[in-house]
């Protein structure tokens, strides 16, 4: 499975572009700040064609080029859950982080909400160029945070460890997982999914998550306090 990541230029968010192999459709997941030509380079370094952009959740950082990255033709798909927060995500930050944004970029875009959106639901398995997603809900950092599942490797990731990505969004990183003092957050809701949807996770899962370096499931079950503490 070919797989590149994007890191976006405000809160470090990973953009990941996924896709069977090079010159084929392709999904995007998670495009964030200052993405958009980046995007466009991998698209036609590899000569790649984007068949959906796929959301783990609806903060701004990592929905906020969706709608240029979309283009009026591709379909955005989010939990419906989170699905409010695609009509103006701006508009739900919090003083402090806005702040900050008009402190690095200026000002913050006005928002242009993407032409076509699709719901994803809990357990659905998707069937996008040529990729297998499964989808597994698991709010608590937002109310529709999701993880996607692909049962596949990235390539030159040979492993008789591994057999699967996992895109895990804000859900858990490596070491940690997502805050869930932001609006739309419930820390009791996040323990759930770690205990319901993260631990059944196999450890042969290679974890791709929303902010800092890949990990495994193997990796976090022994050593990511949160787990451990569950």
């Amino acid at each position: 499975m070919f797989v590149r990541s994007i890191v976006a230029d405000a809160f470090g968010t990973n953009c990941y572009v996924v896709a069977p192999e090079e010159g084929e459709e392709c999904v995007l997941v998670d495009p964030g700040f200052g993405v958009v030509e980046r995007v466009r380079e991998v698209l036609a370094q590899h000569r790649l064609r984007p068949a959906a952009v796929l959301l783990t959740h609806g903060h701004l950082d990592h929905v906020y080029s969706v709608t240029p990255v979309c283009g009026g033709t591709t379909a955005a798909y989010i939990h419906g859950d989170d699905a409010y927060r695609l009509k103006d995500p701006v508009s739900l930050l919090t003083a402090p982080v806005r702040l900050a944004l008009e402190q690095q970029f200026g000002r913050v875009s006005t928002w242009t909400e993407p032409e076509r959106v699709v719901h994803v639901r809990d357990r659905e398995v998707l069937e996008l160029a040529g990729l297998q997603v499964e989808i597994a809900h698991a709010p608590g950092h937002t109310e529709g945070s999701v993880l996607f599942s692909l049962p596949a490797l990235p390539h030159g990731l040979a492993s008789d460890e591994l057999d699967r990505t996992v895109l895990s969004g804000d859900v858990l990183f490596a070491g940690s997982i997502g805050r869930t003092d932001l609006p739309g957050g419930d820390h009791a809701a996040m323990e759930r999914s770690l205990r319901d949807v993260v631990m059944p996770l196999a450890d042969s899962s290679l974890v791709l998550p929303g902010h800092g370096p890949a990990t495994t499931m193997a990796r976090e079950r022994r050593t990511n306090p949160y787990l451990l503490a569950l």
